[in-house]
């Protein structure tokens, strides 16, 4: 009985100890270089009620970028790959695809052709694989493909091609009351059936790039029929836009990885009273990849200069985070 009582204290004290160990370090694989700093510090000025920065719970936003900054994007955009699996699935019913481009360079896995493809030629690519079926059919589609998929350099499922530091700083702002919203220039509903499992941020929480909806009735019940029409670009300056349509609120955080994100840091720290930018930079070519201004994917380029200018945090993966993907 003795000894069961001390490993009982001891397991007590040691479960004490990783408690306080993870109180005492919310983001451990983060290394303790200045972003580290900078974030801690921000976040506990803004909970502060004695602090002259201090930000009521309510508007406490913290918006995030997906593709380069929760997960991995290279060498290509992951709804891009999924587009790519869908044309293949669906090639036996269209002969007319061999020869028509952009089809034509994904069913013969031209990766040259596909980085160079412009806006145009991945709306044809989306409409064909994105459209003719209902939310719920789609819905169930992404939800198949995401959980068999595998990156195509790492043959990592890409529900693990998630950033680590970055699932630490989503639970770390969420334990001080912050509520996390992804926005992103991908499909809405194409990270909707996962984001909720991998993040922790639920559907409602998710803007993204739209496509116009029909209702319809089949045997009676309502359905919503996704169409090739393009409603909404939650890219760029649609950011600030999806923004203020879909929150209603200015963030007080923001958190990017290229130009494309610009925008939205720029409409967060326009914002009056206590305000954060950070930057992924991708600096890590043996556990990532190396990339900035010159990429076809995620170039950093305007967003970087405008960084350095006004001071916003920059991270570097190679220098600052200790982990990339989880174990």
């Amino acid at each position: 009985m003795r000894r069961a009582a001390r490993l009982s204290a001891l397991c007590i004290v040691a479960l004490t100890s990783s408690a306080l160990l993870a109180q005492q370090d919310p983001l451990p694989s983060w290394n303790d270089t200045a972003p580290k700093s900078a974030i801690v510090s921000f976040v506990e000025r803004v909970t502060n009620p004695a602090s002259a920065e201090f930000v009521a719970p309510a508007a406490r936003i913290a918006t995030f970028d997906n593709d380069g900054t929760l997960w991995a994007e290279q060498p290509i955009y992951v709804q891009l790959e999924f587009v790519i699996d869908r044309v293949q699935a669906l090639a036996a019913e269209r002969p007319d695809w061999r020869t028509q481009q952009p089809f034509a360079a994904v069913l013969e896995n031209d990766l040259a052709a596909l980085g160079g493809l412009g806006q145009r030629e991945l709306m044809q690519l989306l409409a064909a694989t994105h459209s003719g079926m209902t939310t719920e059919e789609f819905r169930a589609t992404v939800a198949e493909w995401i959980a068999t998929a595998r990156h195509p350099t790492t043959g990592r499922p890409y529900t693990q091609m998630v950033y680590q530091p970055m699932l630490e700083l989503l639970r770390y702002l969420r334990a001080n009351g912050f509520k996390t919203y992804i926005v992103s220039g991908g499909g809405v509903e194409f990270m909707r059936p996962w984001t909720e499992q991998v993040y922790g941020i639920p559907p409602e929480q998710v803007i993204g790039s739209s496509g116009e909806l029909e209702l319809e009735l089949r045997n009676g019940r309502p359905v919503l029929l996704k169409t090739p029409a393009v409603d909404f670009v939650d890219d760029k300056e649609g950011k600030p836009i999806g923004i203020e349509r879909h929150i209603g609120r200015r963030p007080v955080m923001a958190f990017g990885n290229s130009d494309g994100d610009l925008p939205m840091l720029q409409w967060t720290m326009a914002g009056p009273g206590a305000r954060f930018a950070l930057l992924v930079h991708h600096t890590d070519a043996q556990r990532e990849w190396a990339y900035d201004r010159e990429s076809h994917v995620g170039a950093l380029s305007a967003a970087w200069d405008e960084a350095l200018a006004r001071g916003w945090t920059l991270v570097s993966i190679a220098d600052d985070w200790a982990t990339v993907f989880p174990d």
